[in-house]
């Protein structure tokens, strides 16, 4: 399959900046109630990005060991997160993918996953999970992302116009949005014990966050790109056309799940879609 390790390289600052922070009271209640979190469990957090997962069970007291194979991205998080966690030796950062985190064999009790499930190859991911988690351990899947419809037939077509926006002057978004739907599905993932809860929002967003956001998405042409002047535009016309009084309103999901593979499961169920 494609290697994705390298679709956020240039992007780090724009994604630490804009993307919206995940609601860390809300994940925590409910992954204590689940699963029994306590701080002095071992997390594993894969695809880590620039540690915005990781510092929610930071505040929670954990050890984490942050998986993450992008450069960008992974001496950003060492630079935002060393003064405090690094130093203390309560986070540790790796070079290394979710299909080979290259940690020791059942030596973490929860697996943590942001916006990154769908870039993984899911079966050999399964696979590594399995490995690394302590017998009966858990997987923590958590993504934050606007909503994808809408019974509201005028936020409908906002929302159908920001796919238009990337489908037509983005860079492979046709080709990757599929994957978008993984967090819909996790069921399809886990045969064992599953958890699931979804906290809905809304974010309000000027320009200058509309357009960082936009730019951090790994769809976007990059600043260099001969046709970002014209991606550019297009966001421009759509946040006009969108925006009332200078400002974005749109509708935001946070997918939590947390399961178990059941001890008689084999690796990922099914294809990545």
């Amino acid at each position: 399959m494609p290697d994705h390790t390298q679709r956020f390289t240039g992007r780090a600052e724009d994604y630490d900046r804009y993307r919206q922070r995940y609601p860390t009271d809300g994940i925590l209640d409910r992954l204590r109630n689940w699963c029994g979190l306590t701080p002095a469990w071992r997390v594993a957090d894969i695809g880590a990005g620039t540690g915005m997962l990781a510092e929610i069970f930071l505040a929670n007291g954990n050890p984490v060991v942050a998986i993450e194979p992008n450069e960008d991205m992974r001496r950003y998080m060492q630079t935002r997160l060393a003064p405090t966690h690094m130093q203390a030796g309560q986070l540790r950062v790796i070079d290394a993918t979710a299909e080979s985190t290259t940690l020791p064999e059942g030596s973490v009790e929860l697996v943590g996953v942001g916006r990154a499930l769908h870039w993984f190859d899911r079966d050999r991911a399964a696979a590594e999970f399995r490995r690394i988690l302590v017998p009966g351990g858990w997987v923590a899947v958590i993504a934050l992302d606007r909503t994808r419809s809408s019974e509201d037939l005028g936020l409908q077509a906002q929302l159908k116009a920001f796919e238009q926006l990337l489908a037509n002057s983005g860079t492979d978004y046709a080709q990757v949005s599929g994957g978008y739907r993984t967090y819909e599905s996790m069921g399809e993932w886990f045969s064992g014990q599953i958890h699931q809860a979804q906290i809905h929002s809304t974010r309000e967003l000027d320009w200058e966050t509309f357009r960082g956001h936009t730019l951090s998405l790994s769809t976007a042409p990059r600043v260099d790109s001969p046709n970002f002047s014209e991606f550019e535009s297009a966001m421009r016309r759509y946040f006009d056309a969108h925006s009332r009084d200078g400002i974005l309103t749109i509708p935001v999901t946070c997918w939590i799940t947390a399961a178990r593979f059941a001890a008689d499961q084999s690796c990922g169920a099914g294809a990545r879609s």
